[in-house]
């Protein structure tokens, strides 16, 4: 940059700022402001012309009074004339004054333009410069429209210098973002990603900021940066701290750039080139091991610049989900992080830690830190940090650790924040409901909520323990006496009384047996809260109350006084005093028969989806749960392959015949009774919607009562499905929940769930960009024979998907008979205008309707035995893709929904499994034996079915498994 001369130090502007600060008061500051102003306004308008030093220091002051929160309404044409000037000091001065001043709108807009344009052809690098920092601070569309071509050309000019080059990409960079139809790379695309290469560290810096963010609009266009990316890194990573020794922060070598190159390698998938994927592995690794030796510095700097990179490593990891060693090596990593004496570093581990939950390798991993995550929860004095901690207890659950999780969150809610109990109590409901084994440990968790934090606990939760209550036999009993017990505290809170006059009403004939518990004594207890209780709960009671007449006619004189008394029938609200009066004379006017079927007993509730991980998933905000904070069922036993464990939903209570409110949802698993009055699965290809309300869909060629569509042969102008989408099918095989497909605009996750030959899957449609997505819709199509084999439902999605949200879409299955071909999802919208058209196959394969069969080693070889035709065996033998780890062998072989058979083979080495594939028109009984050949690195697999087309089938998939 040119040297300042002596003479451009502008007395005339430091007397006057100096005037200004000598200031004693707001009025004399102004007054000294406007004094000011009437001689530049006399000065601009002289007859005298002004040379450029005055015109620079005029312009100087009046920049100064804007800056203190004046109006200026002068001096723009003067700070155009300085444009013009060939001094450095003076053109300065002039774009300073118009980056701040000039409007986009404003008249002079041409004028600068021609002056810019000027700047540019110079070839003068510093007002080149100059010139590119006004663009990028306007940044108006009239400045796009006019330099949106130019820019380009002399970012990928090979005579352009360096600190030029660095400017332009910036510059470009700032247009792209407020006018991004304008600039279009086009030819100039290859030159802008290759700048990655050039010998300037400063231009690949700017560059990768340009190309990052050109690339989440247009991958495909760019994709040729990932191999570029992968070789730049590696040579930083690999460099010396002396290599880089102008760009070497605190010993650590390029941070800022380091970072950049991960996060542009996070807009693409895993790169396709073994040699490409194989270096970037290699820096990966690189980037964890120089995170375990001990720091050059002490500095806070050096720590700040290596854990950046090795978060930025870590989050890439995470985002590939496909190198086991390296997730465990990441969680490893982030576990010394949970107990560093660094708050924010203890932050981003808890949260990266959360993701790392999710994924099927890392998420044993993950568990063993569960001590630390528990004292973390108890002892850290930051409340972001604890709700941390409690979000990921909530995503390490499992089967395995439930009760001690939820243990350990009903102790801290008892001192939690209060910000955060509300969501502490949703996802205590949640984990106690979706892993109770014991119903009993159930009713008592939720019970024990209530207690401790009843003010928190929504309607949602404490009409999910009565749903359960009510479709489960075994635990009535035992629930109406926790209740009755827990209703015997001086003080109980409202939702206790909700829960104990609902349960008591419907079951307290279970424990009236015991003297200490008899029909009167619960009347009292209930009766003795009862003017305590606000008017709905109060509603609730004298429901409870006419149901005791039902089950105990010895309470009927004294429940009728209660109802007879002028504080009942005499109520100021209506709704109570309807109840009093109704229910007193059906007490007194109905016989025993015509009241015992007007009471009884409410029936089992249909299922749904879940309301309570809906409404945790709203209390966090639109767009802020991620496709992964949705893959809740974790990778063990049933649950790999849809289990027996399912996230029920809770209407609104609804009253019964005789008033009674009453939650209207399903229970936890599916194998509770079918609801009374649900119409048989047997009529036609009707497909039953055994995961929501109770009855047969409609026929497949039209809308049925729920708002399924049925799936078509063919849709209008599909895309062909996409180069990867069999790698992204068999990715699916052997798990059920997951992102299915991902890139820069969009992101699709799965969820779904199997029982025998029904299927239900959740699509969830995420915008990533912070555009609207117009014109959004989804087609599933069946092609060719596929149509007869398989049976899809969908309902439709919303036209409109705002920038960082994301829609759900339901689709319901129903396997006819085997299949091997995949439905074909097609996702058409326009984004930025363009029309965006893909097609994926969706994962939905023959063994996602496997019902695991248990078996002894007599039967299982009796069986194979007799599967002995040559048509009914296929075998492969392959050399192993994966790691032959043990742990990731089973949790496959279970993921694919058969049994693993123990102590079955003669080997201990091979894997047995067993299952039955279940279809509408037949079932196929199914053997499989997986012989692993450590040394060799090599597996032999065999299947052995009653029909050979599943033999084969099942077999190309699981070759590509291990």
């Amino acid at each position: 940059m040119p040297a300042v001369s002596k003479g451009d130090g502008m007395r005339g502007l430091a007397v006057f700022i100096s005037d200004i600060r000598n200031c004693k008061s707001k009025e004399a500051e102004i007054k000294r402001i406007n004094k000011e102003l009437a001689n530049i306004r006399s000065k601009f308008k002289g007859d005298k012309a002004l040379d450029g030093y005055s015109k620079k220091k005029y312009v100087c002051k009046l920049l100064f009074i804007f800056l203190l929160g004046h109006d200026i309404d002068f001096g723009h044409m003067e700070a155009v004339n300085l444009l013009s000037s060939n001094k450095y000091t003076e053109k300065q001065i002039g774009y300073l004054f118009i980056s701040v001043l000039v409007n986009s709108n404003s008249e002079l807009i041409r004028l600068i333009n021609n002056a810019i344009k000027n700047d540019l052809s110079s070839r003068n690098p510093t007002f080149m410069c100059l010139a590119l920092h006004c663009i990028a601070n306007v940044g108006s569309r009239e400045m796009a429209e006019a330099f949106a071509s130019e820019i380009p050309r002399i970012l990928v000019a090979g005579d352009t210098m360096d600190s030029v080059k660095q400017s332009a990409a910036l510059c470009l960079l700032r247009l792209y973002k407020t006018s991004p139809d304008l600039v279009l790379m086009g030819e100039w695309t290859s030159r802008v990603v290759h700048l990655l290469n050039d010998q300037h560290m400063g231009v690949v810096t700017a560059a990768i900021s340009l190309i990052t963010c050109l690339s989440q609009k247009n991958p495909d266009e760019f994709k040729t940066c990932v191999s570029l990316a992968v070789s730049r890194l590696s040579r930083i990573v690999s460099s010396a701290s002396t290599d880089l020794q102008d760009y070497t922060y605190y010993f650590v070598p390029a941070p800022w750039l380091s970072c950049k190159l991960l996060r542009l390698l996070q807009c693409y998938p895993p790169p396709e080139d073994g040699a490409v994927k194989g270096r970037l592995v290699e820096c990966l690794e690189t980037i964890l091991n120089k995170a375990q030796e001990p720091p050059k510095s002490k500095k806070v700097q050096h720590s700040n610049a290596k854990n950046a990179i090795l978060f930025e490593a870590i989050s890439l990891i995470i985002h590939y989900d496909s190198e086991p060693n390296l997730l465990v090596r990441a969680c490893n990593q982030l576990g010394q992080f949970l107990q560093h004496r660094e708050t924010n570093l203890r932050y981003l581990a808890l949260e990266s830690m959360c993701t790392l939950a999710s994924s099927e390798f890392s998420h044993e991993a993950v568990k063993t830190h569960i001590e630390t995550v528990i004292n973390a929860l108890k002892t850290e004095r930051d409340v972001s940090v604890r709700q941390r901690a409690a979000d990921l207890l909530y995503a390490m659950c499992d089967r395995s650790n439930a009760k001690q999780i939820v243990a350990e969150m009903l102790s801290y809610l008892e001192t939690a924040d209060y910000s955060i109990r509300e969501e502490m109590v949703l996802k205590v409901a949640i984990l106690a409901e979706k892993y109770a084994v014991d119903y009993s440990w159930y009713v008592d968790t939720i019970l024990n909520l209530i207690r401790i934090a009843g003010d928190y606990v929504s309607e949602e939760v404490w009409y999910r323990v009565i749903q359960i209550v009510i479709n489960r036999d075994d635990v009535q009993g035992y629930a109406a006496k926790t209740v009755f017990e827990a209703l015997q505290a001086p003080a109980c809170h409202e939702n206790m009384v909700k829960v104990g006059g609902y349960i008591l009403g419907e079951f307290g004939n279970l424990i009236a047996g015991d003297p200490r518990s008899s029909p009167l004594v619960q009347f009292n207890l209930l009766h003795s809260k009862f003017h305590l209780c606000s008017v709905p709960t109060r509603a609730l009671l004298l429901s409870a109350y006419i149901k005791f007449i039902n089950l105990f006619p010895e309470t009927k004189v004294t429940i009728q006084e209660v109802l007879r008394c002028d504080s009942q029938i005499r109520n100021s609200d209506v709704e109570l005093q309807q109840r009093a009066v109704e229910y007193l004379k059906l007490s007194s006017i109905a016989s025993t028969d015509v009241l015992a079927t007007v009471l009884e007993e409410m029936p089992p509730f249909p299922e749904r989806e879940s309301s309570i991980l809906a409404k945790l998933k709203k209390k966090k905000g639109p767009g802020a749960v991620s496709v992964t904070d949705l893959e809740d069922s974790k990778r063990e036993g049933g649950e790999v392959n849809g289990g027996s464990d399912r996230t029920p939903d809770t209407a609104a209570m609804a009253a019964s015949n005789a008033s009674t409110p009453s939650p209207s949802a399903d229970l936890l698993g599916i194998r509770s009774a079918a609801p009374i009055g649900a119409a048989p699965a047997s009529s036609g290809s009707l497909l039953v919607d055994v995961f929501s309300e109770a009855g047969p869909a409609a026929p497949a060629s039209a809308v049925n009562d729920d708002g399924f569509l049925s799936s078509a042969s063919q849709s209008e102008d599909p895309a062909p499905p996409l180069s990867e989408a069999d790698e992204l099918l068999n990715k699916f095989v052997c798990k059920n929940n997951g992102v299915l497909f991902e890139n820069q605009l969009l992101q699709i996750g799965i969820k779904s769930e199997y029982r025998q030959n029904l299927g239900r899957m959740y699509l969830f449609y995420g915008n990533k960009t912070s555009v609207q997505f117009a014109s959004f819709t989804t087609t599933v199509t069946c092609p060719g024979e596929l149509q007869s084999q398989l049976n899809v439902q969908t309902k439709p999605v919303e036209p409109l998907v705002e920038g960082g949200a994301q829609i759900q879409q339901v689709l319901n299955i129903e396997c006819l008979t085997d299949f091997s071909d995949a439905p074909l999802l097609n996702i058409k919208f326009r984004y930025g205008g363009a029309l965006q058209n893909l097609t994926l196959k969706m994962p939905v394969t023959i063994n996602k309707f496997f019902q695991p069969t248990e078996m002894t080693s007599h039967d299982f070889f009796q069986r194979w035995k007799q599967l002995s035709q040559p048509q009914q065996e296929a075998q492969k033998i392959f050399k192993a893709n994966h790691s032959m780890d043990t742990e990731i062998l089973k949790a496959k072989l279970l993921g694919l929904g058969t049994a693993l058979l123990d102590n079955v083979d003669p080997n201990p080495e091979n894997y047995v499994c067993a299952g039955v594939i279940q279809t509408k028109n037949q079932q196929v009984g199914c053997l499989l034996r997986l012989e692993p050949n450590a040394q060799a690195q090599m597996y032999r697999l065999t299947l052995r079915c009653s029909k050979d087309s599943v033999s084969r089938r099942l077999c190309e998939l699981l070759a590509q498994q291990f």
